[in-house]
Parts: structure tokens; sequence; C-alpha cells
């Protein structure tokens, strides 16, 4: 084991955590989470590749599914590679400058996530509340706008929250808690006033996912208001029909990203395997489950699924 009492500004390594306690299985641990990994990566790349195909996807609603799926895969390939040479290889050295880098990717995607969520909720808000004005509101040109301010909300934030951490010292431990570099694990090996990075990480987390989470929320309000006022049943009951699969994607996104907070805020005595496993759950579970989600509850995903196969079988 290498010595972590040295202490220098800028650590040349971080040393990453598999499942504690399980080390000496990690080649048997990671056949599950290889499975995790594999089906994430088709799911998505076969949801992005039905929808840029298939003509009759040429909508709002899966151009923001498009989005959704491409940041999964973008979370998925972040930490596919540290996750493999620890579990695997038993690589667990990671420099200083890479952490860095996967930091910007993970917490990048993340935040670029929680956008086409909350995009997704207005998608829906407008077709069920001004179903007439839908094909004039969200044109391609405002779409393609929208995917360029999700990517630059989610990275421009990033730069200087990652600079800042450069600038601290670290002495003692360099382990990380995770299969994978997250900011405020990095952030707490420090040994000097880490205040400001937390007050600004604070900032953008509320500027981000917590803002959109409330307006997700608040598109709810409206959404199921506007069904009330719905006469027929029938109508109510396809009216929300459309939203369960959002609603879905948006209930294990924040669920895990909520628990994985706490954690690290108030779980400084929980044992080191409950870090490792919401963390996990945190990357892995969204990119998984979203592409089942919207393809057993979406009949025109389904449809152009089958029709896809079909085609490559003759």
């Amino acid at each position: 084991m290498p010595s972590f009492n040295q202490s220098i500004f800028h650590p040349t390594v971080f040393f990453l955590t598999g499942i504690p306690g399980f080390e000496a299985y990690h080649a048997w641990v990671f056949i599950p989470f290889c499975c995790l990994y594999v089906i994430a990566i088709s799911g998505n790349a076969m949801i992005l590749f039905i929808i840029i195909s298939e003509s009759s996807l040429h909508e709002p609603m899966y151009y923001f599914l498009s989005m959704l799926s491409f940041t999964d895969l973008g979370l998925c390939l972040s930490t596919l590679v540290t996750m493999m040479g620890i579990f695997w290889f038993n690589v667990r050295e990671i420099s200083f400058d890479a952490c860095i880098g996967q930091m910007f990717f993970i917490h990048g995607f993340t935040f670029m996530e929680s956008s086409v969520l909350l995009v997704m909720a207005f998608d829906r808000y407008i077709a069920i509340c001004n179903p007439l004005r839908y094909a004039t509101i969200l044109t391609n040109s405002r779409i393609i706008k929208v995917g360029f301010a999700i990517v630059v909300r989610g990275t421009t934030a990033l730069i200087p929250l990652l600079l800042l951490l450069k600038r601290l010292s670290f002495c003692g431990s360099h382990v990380l808690h995770h299969s994978y570099c997250f900011h405020p694990d990095v952030m707490k090996l420090s040994c000097t006033d880490t205040k400001i990075n937390s007050a600004f990480g604070l900032a953008i987390v509320i500027s981000t996912a917590a803002l959109d989470s409330v307006l997700i929320l608040l598109s709810y309000v409206l959404i199921i208001h506007s069904m009330l006022s719905i006469a027929s049943p029938e109508e109510q009951k396809k009216a929300f029909g459309t939203c369960i699969s959002h609603i879905s994607a948006v209930t294990i996104f924040y669920i895990p990203m909520i628990s994985l907070s706490l954690v690290h805020r108030f779980g400084k005595h929980a044992p080191p395997l409950v870090h490792t496993l919401i963390a996990n759950i945190y990357l892995l579970i969204p990119p998984v489950m979203n592409p089942i989600i919207y393809s057993v509850k979406t009949k025109q995903i389904q449809k152009a699924m089958v029709k896809v196969v079909l085609s490559k079988i003759i």
C-alpha cells in the first residue's frame, strides 16, 4: 500500500476505491456492473440511432429524448475506464489532472441531464396546456438553441469550480471513497480552507439541479390543474399517460442524486460500503433505466425499434 502521509500542494495521484470488503472478488463483482454498462450504453445508443434514422420521430418530444440519451451515454463513458481499471486490473491510481477532467465530464453531464429533464417537463406542459401552439413554440431552430444552451449551462459554471479546486493543497490520505472522482469527495481530502469551494459548489447545485427540480414540480402543478379542467376521464387518463415516462425519469434521476448529497453532507460516520453503493446507483441507474422506461412506455419508440430490427434481419 502506498504511503499517503506526504504533504504536497498538488498530489501526483489520487487512489480510487472499489467495493470495500470485497477487494479479493473485484473481478467477479464487476460482472453485474459490466452488464449494467452494456445495457446503458447499448440502450441509449439504440434510442439515439432510432430517433436519428426514423423520420416519424423527428418531433420535439423525441429530440429532447435523444438529448437525454446523449447525456446518459456521456455519463457512462466518463467512468467506464476507471471502473474497469479498478475491478479488472486493480489500477486504482488516477492523476490529479485526469481526476479534474473526469469531474468535469461527470458533473457536466449530470447538470445537462437535469436541464434536459426540465426542458422535457416544459415540452409536456406545452403539449397538454397549449396544444394548438405546440408546433409554433417548439420549432427546430428553437430546439437547436435549447440544446446549445443546455451544453453551455452544464459546463461553464464548472470551469471556475474546478479551478478553485486546483488551488487547494492536499495532505494526508489521497484515497477517494468512490470508483470515480466526485467533487465533494476530492474536496474533503484537502487540508486547507474549503469554504469558498463549498459555497461556490452549493451555489451551482442550487442554480442548476435544485432550481430545475422546483421548476419541474411547478410544471406538473400547472399540468395537473389543466388536466382537471378536462371533462372526459378518458382524456385525462390519456394526457397523464404521456407524462408517466418523464415522471419516472425525473424520479430515478433526483432520488439517487439527493441520496448521494445527503450521504456526503451528513454521513461522515456511515460505512464506506454505503458511500460506494449509493455513488454507483447515482451513476448507473438513470442511464440503465431511461431507455427501458421510454422503450416500454412509448409506443412510437417500440414500433421504430421493431421496424429497425426487422429491416436489419431482412
